[in-house]
């Protein structure tokens, strides 16, 4: 930026020398028929233009735009016939670009000047701006000319070249606008050109007397935000308010995405809702912007209110709106909205990309319904969509976790033939599939080969047959494995400590599982709850709780909440020995006296459960509903309604499904009741639990209505013909066909089932492979 020095003033008067004589050779008597030829032929005749083309010179087509400089359609005709013959040289598309700025067809003009600034190889761009000022006052331009240079310059990065144009033009004392300082600003930032050169050349605009407008202030923010500089992005934010320059659309915009991208959605989200106070209307590209923001921060809920604000607004969804969301349901585990918003995007002519038929596929094989995986993945292939590395991949994993391998191959094969290499997320999911099926030798191997391809097997590599090896008993060879990874420069992790932790506990080797416990601290690794919970359960299976106590302390205090194993772990090892009171009081973390009232034990839980804690009070209510505890689970369900601590729509379906099990159908009836006008889904087991107890105890009417508002619930045209058949069955009083029916359509995503679902013993092991699969 030292080349751009501070210009002399502007001098009009050294335009006065510009020769119009240096033109006047267009115009020689040869050519003057030709020329009056092609104008006759342009205006009557211009399919016999070609005619002429062999006889056409350089000078002929000159004299012809000089002679039809001031009939815009003339002009137009003659240079799309002339512009792609050789005869339109330099000079011609000079003139061309006179003609057209003074007719405003900014847009053809720039098409020309592109062509010619891309064709001309001076280093500096002089010629051409030299054959512009000559041809000046010939023509009755203007600096416009100049400014459809510099932009072009810029549209193709030639930034130098339009900053010597910038100086050229205002030694010459030409005013160039504000056009050309964003165009070359928005250059340099395209360029990747050092933040210190773009503030120079920014004062430098300043300095020469021109006012930024909004979209100099728009490049400026977006400019720094993309290269890291959010608060310098900021600053011109701030200058652009000072200086009375009314932010746009495209402003907002650019903030919006910046926070969005930022994780910093609620900021996001309040300049969205802040537009129309300042006289803006958001468009799509603001929905979109907070419905991706919201999406990834699985505030589905928040991301639908959006939606439909847009629509209410006469903002049209588009494809990225409905892949976003389509996306952000499918990893909130709610298949059902996921597919009505599939549909409805179909029904108004808009397509899912690879990446939506990909989070389509991996909700059905986390939901264990390959099948129904399997038919998205050739519905896309159907219309035209090639999958992906990603798409091959999810369908491996999905396969091999499920034990079928066959099918993992032959998508392994399709994947190969398809021309992708297999990574090691996938490669580490048939490793898994092995180790499910008790093949670990077979597992090994698929390591053996790696290693020969080049490729180095990573921690999920090592850690996953370390943990088959522990489900087969075979702990000699897990921790010979161990020592392996380590001699690769591979360090265990918490899952590796975890599953050598609870092969131990499960052969009663607890000194040696504490020895390990003890070992992950000295190597810097915190044990997780997943390891706590197992060293606890090992206590309470040896009936020693004073040191399963200790340990539930240490890992509270270390912050770590329970989870509902916890919890489930704890409350059997306690009751088994009548230990009820010493449970809560360990549960609570409250040293209350034996005439405490037992309610503020659980207002106690209220207390530590605040907004950051609120999963270890979920935890809570499944760990008493799966123990058959509903006293406790509704004492606590009270209790967070009571301090308005929102119970959400897992906690409710949960205590209702709890009630179900336990026979408690009128209470279940009512908390489906709370459930469904709180405005939360009923889950598809939650629904089938509670028909099951209403038929027991005869309740038909209110089956009915159960089963009816399910049905209703149902936004999916697919799943008509299985409405009617669950309708069938039902006047024919065959509920066990209800039942299985109901489960089925939630499993194909006909129902809503949420991303939660009743409580259900859930395997450490099967934990642990889940918090590798992140890499999915």
């Amino acid at each position: 930026m030292s080349r751009l020095r501070l210009l002399k003033p502007y001098y009009r008067s050294r335009l006065l020398f510009v020769k119009e004589s240096t033109f006047s050779s267009f115009s020689s008597t040869s050519d003057d028929s030709l020329v009056q030829k092609a104008i006759t032929y342009l205006r009557r005749h211009p399919q016999q233009l070609d005619s002429l083309s062999s006889q056409f010179t350089p000078g002929a087509a000159s004299s012809l735009l000089i002679k039809s400089q001031f009939d815009q359609t003339l002009t137009l005709n003659f240079l799309k016939w002339a512009r792609n013959y050789q005869f339109f040289d330099f000079q011609c598309k000079c003139i061309a670009l006179h003609v057209l700025t003074r007719f405003k067809l900014y847009k053809t003009a720039q098409t020309i000047a592109e062509d010619l600034v891309f064709s001309v190889t001076d280093k500096t761009g002089s010629s051409i701006f030299n054959c512009l000022k000559s041809s000046y006052f010939l023509f009755n331009s203007s600096s416009a000319v100049f400014d459809l240079l510099v932009k072009s310059y810029s549209h193709l990065k030639m930034v130098n070249k339009a900053l010597n144009t910038i100086s050229l033009a205002k030694e010459y004392g030409f005013m160039l606008g504000v056009l050309s300082y964003n165009s070359v600003l928005d250059a340099m930032f395209r360029s990747r050109l050092s933040i210190n050169d773009v503030n120079a050349f920014y004062l430098e605009m300043i300095g020469s007397g021109i006012s930024p407008n909004v979209f100099t202030y728009n490049i400026m923010i977006r400019g720094f935000f993309e290269a890291g500089e959010f608060e310098k992005g900021m600053d011109f934010f701030y200058e652009m308010e000072r200086n009375g320059c009314l932010p746009n659309v495209v402003t907002f915009n650019t903030l919006i995405d910046v926070y969005g991208k930022a994780g910093r959605i609620n900021e996001a989200y309040r300049l969205l809702k802040s537009m129309p106070k300042n006289g803006l209307q958001p468009n799509l590209i603001s929905y979109n912007v907070v419905i991706n923001g919201l999406c990834r921060k699985r505030m589905m809920k928040e991301s639908i209110e959006i939606f439909e604000e847009m629509t209410r607004n006469y903002v049209v969804p588009d494809e990225t709106t409905y892949n976003t969301l389509i996306n952000g349901y499918c990893k909130d585990g709610n298949f059902h909205h996921a597919l009505y918003l599939h549909e409805e995007m179909v029904k108004h002519g808009l397509f899912p990309n690879v990446i939506t038929y990909t989070s389509l596929i991996n909700s059905m094989c986390k939901a264990n319904n390959l099948n129904r995986a399997m038919e998205f993945f050739n519905q896309m292939q159907i219309k035209g969509l090639r999958p992906n590395e990603r798409t091959y991949t999810t369908l491996i994993d999905g396969f091999s976790a499920q034990g079928f391998l066959t099918d993992a191959y032959r998508v392994l094969n399709e994947m190969i033939k398809s021309g992708f290499s297999p990574s090691i997320v996938a490669l580490n999911a048939l490793i898994n599939g092995h180790c499910i099926l008790g093949r670990i030798e077979e597992a090994q191997g698929i390591i053996r080969d790696m290693i020969n391809k080049g490729m180095t097997p990573d921690l999920v590599s090592y850690s996953t047959i370390i943990s088959g090896l522990c489900k087969n008993h075979d702990l000699e060879k897990a921790f010979q494995m161990k020592d392996e990874m380590v001699r690769n420069g591979i360090s265990p992790d918490c899952i590796t400590y975890s599953s050598l932790i609870r092969g131990l506990c499960e052969e009663q080797r607890l000194t040696e599982a504490c020895d390990l416990f003890r070992e992950m601290f000295i190597s810097g690794l915190l044990p997780d709850e997943i390891t706590y919970t197992t060293l606890i359960n090992a206590y309470c299976v040896e009936g020693d709780l004073n040191n399963a106590i200790n340990l539930y302390n240490e890992m509270i205090n270390k912050g770590f909440l329970p989870d509902v194993v916890t919890c489930s772990v704890l409350i059997s090892g306690l009751s088994k020995q009548d230990r009820t009171r010493e449970a809560k009081k360990l549960l609570f973390k409250l040293i209350h006296d034996d005439n405490v009232p037992s309610n503020v034990t659980y207002k106690t839980l209220i207390d530590i459960c605040s907004n950051v804690e609120f999963k270890s009070a979920e935890a809570l209510v499944k760990g008493f509903c799966m123990k058959g505890l509903m006293n406790e689970a509704d004492c606590v369900l009270e209790l967070m309604i009571e301090r308005k601590c929102k119970p959400n729509e897992a906690i409710y379906n949960t205590v209702t499904h709890g009630h179900c099990k336990v026979g408690n159908s009128r209470k279940a009836l009512n908390l489906y009741g709370e459930l469904v006008d709180l405005g939360f889904v009923p889950h598809a087991g939650t629904v089938v639990a509670l028909i099951k107890v209403l038929y027991k105890e005869g309740m038909s009417e209110e089956l009915s209505h159960v089963v009816r508002n399910t049905l209703r619930s149902c936004r999916v045209s697919e799943g008509e013909i299985s409405k009617t058949l669950v309708e069938i069955n039902h006047k024919e009083g065959n509920l066990d066909a209800v039942s299985v029916m109901l489960a089925e359509m939630a499993k194909n995503g006909l129902l809503p089932n949420g991303g939660g679902g009743p409580a259900c013993a859930t395997g450490i092991s099967t934990r642990q492979f889940r918090s590798h699969g992140r890499q999915i």
